[in-house]
């Protein structure tokens, strides 16, 4: 019996997310008494391969082709989950692993279990949690299907070294019977990925306008961050729409998000209210974010962040 990893590659390398879903799979492991193992789908630099050693993983399966489409890396995954015989498959919960869990669930006639921030328990009916209500409430869900197909919340789980020794097989793509295939991946933007930033700098309509955002990308340059913005801002053009975080946006959960001229709506707070910490600059004290901020600057962002600014190179520098 074991438990597999989907090891999701970007450009040849594991980012964070998947190496968060690796230790939340090393510790389902533990608790079914399993061997953790990986499918790659694709291609990966071998000091990729070894950081998934270092995270526990003991075998490590490749499987080698062009680019694929969701429905290819199902059944690349499902065929290496029938395979080893897994119990589980865990999966980070990226727009990858998002579109990828049903169609791994249902080749496998696994119970789908999305989101989850802590390790089901097989002695309570394998019992989890996860976030509900857009992070507002703790859903405790139960399993009493044979196999599972898991997603793990971003930035919802810690990272743990487990180092084993490891082995890669190669393994046939499947054929899936897919008439579709990826000729090319365009990226929307060459910047961190809102989804895995460990930290977000976001500003709102309190910017007065997109000529403004110039220091928002500096704040956001100097602490290795991503870049958001609040819906009326993608609305009125002066920002990307994937940089939207809201209810009707994109959902994140950063270990620091920093909220720059924005109001706090309920359907903005609905996005980013499981961010660990959040930093509210506002010139308004009556301002609805400010009733969830960990912290809170009122003030005029127009002073606020360009001393900021001045103040994080001053301690960059010494």
């Amino acid at each position: 019996m074991s438990v597999l990893l989907f090891a999701e590659s970007s450009s040849r390398t594991f980012k964070k997310p998947v190496l968060e879903a690796a230790t939340f799979a090393y510790d389902l492991a533990q608790q079914l008494g399993a061997s953790l193992e990986a499918v790659v789908v694709g291609e990966a630099e071998e000091s990729a391969y070894a950081e998934l050693g270092r995270h526990g993983v003991s075998v490590i399966h490749k499987v080698s082709g062009d680019e694929f489409v969701n429905a290819a890396y199902a059944a690349a995954i499902a065929k290496v989950a029938d395979l080893v015989g897994a119990k589980a498959v865990v999966l980070a919960q990226s727009y990858l692993g998002r579109a990828v869990a049903p169609r791994v669930a249902v080749k496998l006639r696994a119970a789908a279990l999305s989101g989850l921030v802590s390790v089901p328990d097989p002695a309570r009916q394998f019992d989890a949690s996860r976030l509900s209500y857009s992070g507002k409430g703790v859903e405790e869900v139960q399993v009493n299907a044979d196999r599972m197909v898991i997603t793990v919340k971003t930035n919802g789980y810690h990272v743990e070294e487990h180092p084993v020794s490891f082995e890669v097989k190669s393994v046939e793509a499947p054929s899936a019977g897919i008439d579709a295939i990826a000729l090319e991946l365009i990226k929307a933007s060459e910047g961190i990925s809102l989804t895995e930033a460990e930290v977000v700098v976001s500003a709102g309509r309190g910017m007065k306008g997109p000529e403004n955002w110039s220091m928002i990308e500096e704040l956001a340059s100097l602490l290795g961050a991503a870049t958001a913005c609040s819906k009326p801002v993608s609305d009125m053009d002066w920002r990307p729409h994937h940089e939207h975080v809201g209810q009707t946006g994109i959902q994140i959960s950063p270990t620091l998000y920093i909220a720059i001229g924005i109001s706090g709506a309920i359907q903005h707070l609905a996005g980013v209210s499981s961010s660990k910490n959040i930093v509210v600059i506002n010139k308004d004290p009556e301002a609805p974010f400010f009733k969830i901020a960990d912290f809170g600057i009122v003030g005029d962002l127009f002073e606020v962040v360009p001393q900021l600014v001045e103040s994080i190179k001053r301690v960059q520098a010494a």
